[in-house]
Order: structure tokens, then sequence, then C-alpha cells
């Protein structure tokens, strides 16, 4: 009785040090990978996408292996493993209809990873109304941040069959349309300069033109008609910036500035007008 309780003691001391050391490397891996995925970020400008989904895939092996050799080297519970896997055929069946989604979500990160129709840090919008920056692809999920800090978890399968608008794929510049509506008793020629000159005169706002179309003289900011409405001239310009924050804080800069000229320089900006007819109710009645 008394060698069983030491034997068993073994047995459980053995099985809660390589758990133990499990998690212990699990956790030193992550921490040393995690610095050199900074590391490599930082000073040798790589892309983090490609080693932030091989630290979850090496994880979660580390785990594998150190669950695996535990349960291995308590022999009741290899026997019973090796019971269950050899006589128990619906309950594998099952195993394997239940493990079907999460082996989804690892093949669908791995093309993701692999093809990269977005990246660590690219800016995404999803349907009507999930947008946000891609923060992580683990081996389930990729998790967006959106703009109030909220996390959004979408499963790797159902995000690789979205229609995605991606406004950091290939090239980081943002055109950001500026609208304005004028009425039809407004210069819309000097409306049209207005713009370009607020647009030319923003900090953030950057040349867009190659070669060609310097040599060709055309405008860094051409600003056009759009529209003739039943109460308004629609005038869009076209302002450049290096990435999607700055194009967002340019057009709200530029809608506020572009106001404040038409108000000085006496272009009119159309709104609803409302005639109220008051009947004269003796008439109404006879």
């Amino acid at each position: 009785m008394k060698e069983q309780l030491i034997a068993n003691i073994g047995t459980i001391a053995i099985f809660s040090g390589i758990i133990a050391l499990t998690f212990i490397i699990a956790y030193f891996f992550n921490k040393l990978f995690s610095r050199f995925i900074q590391h490599s970020t930082l000073e040798m400008k790589n892309d983090p996408t490609n080693y932030k989904f091989l630290k979850h895939i090496i994880s979660a092996m580390i785990y594998i292996v150190g669950f695996g050799t535990a349960i291995y080297m308590v022999e009741s519970l290899r026997a019973v493993a090796t019971t269950l896997f050899a006589g128990a055929g619906i309950f594998a069946l099952a195993i394997g209809l239940a493990s079907q989604q999460a082996l989804s979500n690892v093949v669908s990160g791995l093309f993701i990873v692999i093809f990269k129709p977005f990246r660590l840090g690219d800016r995404l919008k999803i349907r009507e109304n999930l947008a946000g920056i891609v923060e992580d692809i683990t081996l389930r999920h990729t998790v967006i941040r959106d703009f109030e800090n909220k996390r959004i978890i979408i499963p790797n399968t159902v995000i690789s069959n979205e229609v995605i608008t991606n406004s950091d794929f290939k090239g980081d510049r943002i055109c950001r349309w500026v609208d304005m509506s004028i009425s039809y008793d407004s210069d819309v020629k000097k409306a049209k300069k207005i713009i370009a000159e607020e647009i030319l005169k923003h900090p953030l706002h950057v040349d867009p033109r190659n070669i060609e179309q310097i040599q060709n003289n055309d405008p860094i900011a051409p600003v056009r008609v759009i529209s003739l409405t039943d109460s308004s001239v629609n005038l869009r310009g076209w302002a450049w910036a290096v990435n999607a924050p700055n194009a967002f804080v340019m057009g709200c800069d530029l809608l506020e500035n572009i106001k404040e000229r038409f108000e000085a320089e006496g272009i009119e900006i159309p709104f609803p007008h409302r005639t109220i007819v008051y009947k004269n109710e003796t008439q109404r009645d006879n």
C-alpha cells in the first residue's frame, strides 16, 4: 500500500512537472518571440503578419507536445487513451466532425498569411457596419480593433469569404473626396478656385501625380462639377494624403475651412426652403 502510494505520488509529480514545464516554456517562448517581432518590425521594417501567425502555431505545438508527453508518462492515462483511439470509432468520428470547423479556421488563417489579402495594421471595411484595424491573426480568428477601441472577433473562415475593402492594400496613399454644394446664383469658377486653394495649402495634402502627369501640367488638386440638382451645383475636389488617418483628419479640416471661405467670399451653400401658406378659415368654410 505504501509502495503504491509512493508510486502514485511520483507519477503525479512527473505529470504536474511536465505540465508546469510546458506552461513555462510557452510563456518564455511567447515573450522572447514577441520581442523578436517588435525588433523585426520597428528596426528591420519587416511585415509582422507571418511572425505573429508562426508564433501562434509554435505555441500550439508546445502545448500539444507538452500535454501529450504528460499523458504518455502516466501509464494508466496511456492505457485509457489507447483504448479510446483503438476502440471508439464513433467517438473518433464525432471528434473529427467537431474539429472540422476548427481545422477550417486554421487553414483559412494559413491562406490569409500566405496570400496576404490584408496584414497586421491594415484598415479594413467589412460589409457596411464593420471597420477597423487588423490587430492579430490567430489560428482560429482575426482580431480587428474598430475606431471606438472595441475588438471585432471574426473566424478566419468567415473573413476569408467576405468582400473586404482594404485601405492599405498595395500602397498607403488615400484619396479623399471633398464634396461641396453651391447655389445656382454663386460663381462656380470662384468656388472651384477656393476648394483647390484650401486643398493645396493643407499640411497633410500630398502631390499624387506621376512623372507623366507632372510633365503634362495636370492639376495637383482638381475640382470639377459632378452634378446639377434641383437646388444646387455639386462640386468635388480630389485631395490626397499619405494614409487613411491623415485623409480623415484632412477631410474634416477641409470641410470646415471651405465653409468659412465660402461665407467670407459670398458663396452660398444651399439649404432647404419651405413655404408655409395660412388659409383663411372663413373663406374655406364658404
